[in-house]
């Protein structure tokens, strides 16, 4: 019974912070819905609960690593929608769109996901799609009320993206198409291997195409020649962990 009344007092405990939190965030409706914050919390809090009704089968320790878990669950995914939320002040010539994300293929998992916003919303195909990390794709289809965002790190062979490599203030034009699954880093080629390109150096979108300019990629690792001395690979890291994306931006031109 005393064990009982330890985790109701958690359990509320928990609720308490996290709509706290939430309030917090002070939300308008340019923003994510409330209503769909708030269905997540429940979600998650949901998952508590059950947690602690069958505590009768857990043992001490391992009810409170569960708990422990959701609540770090929860805040990181918090954290990561204050951090987008702050895109406002960045990339002034567009309009900003965000939007969370839906589902993902277990198998083709770093290869597209699926928001909630469509056409309903202005989104459109090839429209850009951004963390506070950097771009992380495009979108590639498009519904009424979802997307899907194809990321960098697909497989897609025909997926390319014109970049620019700054290298000591001077842009040199390059093509980010491919990513190294064991590496976790991005791949950029068709470059001149006389460029002299160092470590460190920043990859942007360079404008051509469809896709908006100066948008952060990720900064140079490391290079090598082609067999052929003839041109140079770039291998980039980014800072956006693609495994784990809750919420994205879409770029849309302001009308």
């Amino acid at each position: 019974m005393k064990k009982r009344k330890t985790y109701q007092k958690l359990t509320f405990t928990t609720l308490f912070i996290v709509f706290a939190l939430l309030i917090s965030l002070n939300f308008n409706r340019s923003y994510l819905k409330p209503e769909i914050l708030l269905k997540d919390t429940l979600l998650k809090v949901n998952k508590f609960l059950i947690t602690t009704t069958y505590s009768k089968t857990i043992d001490q320790s391992e009810s409170y690593l569960i708990q422990k878990n959701l609540n770090i669950s929860l805040e990181n995914e918090i954290k990561e929608l204050k951090e987008l939320l702050n895109l406002n002040s960045t990339h002034s010539s567009f309009d900003k769109v965000h939007a969370r994300v839906l589902s993902r293929n277990n198998i083709y998992w770093l290869n597209t996901l699926t928001i909630d916003k469509g056409t309903n919303d202005g989104i459109k195909k090839d429209m850009a799609v951004i963390t506070t990390n950097g771009l992380i794709g495009k979108i590639s289809k498009v519904t009424k009320t979802t997307s899907e965002v194809k990321l960098l790190t697909s497989d897609d062979i025909t997926y390319k993206t014109s970049v620019i490599i700054r290298v000591d203030n001077k842009d040199y034009y390059a093509i980010l198409n491919g990513y190294d699954t064991e590496t976790n880093l991005l791949k950029v080629t068709a470059i001149d291997k006389n460029i002299p390109i160092k470590v460190g150096d920043t990859i942007l979108t360079s404008g051509l195409g469809n896709m908006p300019q100066g948008i952060y990629i990720g900064n140079v690792v490391s290079s090598k020649i082609d067999s052929y001395d003839l041109s140079k690979t770039v291998y980039v890291k980014s800072e956006q962990d693609f495994s784990t994306i809750n919420y994205v931006t879409i770029l849309k031109e302001k009308v």
